[in-house]
């Protein structure tokens, strides 16, 4: 008796199944990978605890995928809270992705695998007005007036790890914008020009940022930043 081999094409599921051995094949119809905020950069909080980031898009449970494009190391984490950021991660999750030395990933890719609903579309929100006076810092100390256009309320800010004279960068504002930064914990200031892009409202290097941290922190989760130029 001779044997028949049968070859049958199943268009709706993309499997090729020849002689019982079944084939996946591309059809077209896979979903894509939801990247989001492209262009934007990927920072280190300085926060400790296991993996984990925090969202300016996302609510707090999205799972994100980020990428470092220069190495192609990845890591998944959760949002666990608000920043100023599309994506911000602590020190455990970074660790999975930095290169040697470097506090910022430039080139990266982030997308939504999980959780969360759909961002959405940032936007600056309104400047409060000039004169608004700041919440008190820790210890009682009030913190000085505005004396510029209050931009991004609630943005965190966060240390970029590059050198140079103090600077900083910003996907809000263009090249050559002067932002002062006030650290609210602990009333110090800095004003800084923007001389490239980023993916928060201000990112700053190395120098700018030791004139405002607080020891051993990386992140300034109570900030006042103005526009004043």
């Amino acid at each position: 008796m001779s044997s028949t081999k049968k070859l049958v094409l199943s268009v709706t599921t993309g499997a090729l199944v020849a002689g019982g051995v079944v084939a996946t094949m591309a059809t077209g119809n896979a979903a894509a990978p939801d990247v989001v905020c492209p262009g934007s950069t990927v920072t280190l909080s300085g926060e400790a605890g296991p993996p984990a980031a925090t969202s300016g898009n996302f609510p707090v449970g999205t799972k994100l995928k980020v990428t470092n494009l220069d190495n192609n190391q990845t890591t998944t984490v959760t949002v666990n809270g608000p920043s100023g950021s599309c994506v911000l991660l602590n020190n455990a999750a970074f660790e999975k992705v930095r290169e040697p030395g470097k506090n910022l990933i430039r080139r990266a890719r982030i997308e939504r695998v999980g959780g969360g609903d759909a961002p959405a579309k940032a936007a600056t929100p309104p400047a409060a007005a000039g004169g608004q006076q700041a919440a008190p810092a820790q210890g009682g100390q009030q913190a000085a007036p505005a004396t510029g256009e209050v931009v991004c309320p609630g943005s965190t800010v966060t240390l970029s790890g590059e050198a140079g004279p103090p600077a900083a960068t910003s996907g809000n504002f263009p090249v050559g914008t002067k932002l002062k930064v006030t650290n609210l914990d602990n009333n110090q200031t800095t004003t800084v020009t923007v001389n490239g892009p980023s993916g928060s409202c201000v990112l700053l290097n190395n120098a700018a940022f030791e004139k405002v941290r607080e020891p051993g922190k990386n992140l300034i989760r109570r900030a006042r930043i103005e526009r004043v130029n």
